[in-house]
């Protein structure tokens, strides 16, 4: 198992990816009309892009789940996975082949044979939104597709929240209350259902260039995450 460099592909070069769920947004949805001008934009400037929301990608049968905030411009927007084709996703994917939740290697293109086992990849808000920052609307009304999809995901017992947004909405739709579930990077938190929320910075560009995550606490927080799985 290995992970290769994070070359860049300059289109989509795979078939569509496939939906695991049948709750997953329609490729045009129409709910964030903000989301639809940017989307409607980008499929002008780059045809051969993904340029729709981005479905989940992993293992239907995970018992750990982890939410993104949302797909990236060169990444899941351009290739219709997630934290596939920008920088993030190769700590990402590296951390899951260390703790034994990916399998093949991750090559930052669709065509790779990156496969999940045990965990899945889902985000709070499904489309790309303007600058990486959806607005409080947006993230509420694509809650709806993160809802169903924990739902229709009855072995997971660990969610892990990548950045503050993706907790608040891990919380929300995990039967939590913010003001008792603190965000914080390694922070854990038991739902009402039992189920465990644990936190993480996001794998960025940024935050890995400033030093505000690196691979060992990246590693550390779903060496804990495995850990709880087994136990919870």
């Amino acid at each position: 198992m290995t992970i290769a460099s994070d070359s860049l592909p300059e289109s989509l070069d795979a078939a569509p990816p496939v939906a695991l769920f049948p709750v997953e947004p329609p490729r045009d949805c129409p709910l964030c009309p903000r989301l639809v001008a940017a989307r409607e934009a980008l499929r002008e400037q780059n045809p051969t892009w993904w340029n729709a929301p981005v479905p989940a990608f992993g293992d239907p049968d995970a018992t750990i789940a982890i939410v993104g905030l949302a797909p990236g411009l060169h990444g899941a927007n351009r290739t219709g996975r997630a934290f596939t084709g920008d920088h993030s996703g190769t700590l990402l994917f590296a951390t899951l082949v260390k703790v034994g939740l990916a399998t093949g290697t991750f090559a930052n293109r669709p065509t790779d044979d990156i496969a999940l086992t045990g965990a899945i990849i889902l985000n709070a808000v499904k489309c790309l939104p303007p600058a990486n920052k959806p607005t409080p609307e947006e993230i509420r009304t694509c809650r709806q597709y993160l809802d169903a999809e924990i739902a229709a995901l009855p072995n997971v017992r660990v969610v892990v929240a990548l950045g503050q947004i993706a907790h608040q909405s891990a919380v929300k739709v995990l039967g939590g209350r913010l003001p008792k579930a603190t965000f914080g990077h390694g922070a854990e938190h038991r739902m009402p259902d039992g189920r465990m929320l644990v936190d993480s910075y996001h794998p960025s560009r940024y935050n890995q260039n400033t030093g505000r995550v690196d691979e060992e606490m990246f590693e550390a927080v779903f060496a804990r995450a495995v850990a709880l799985a087994q136990i919870s």
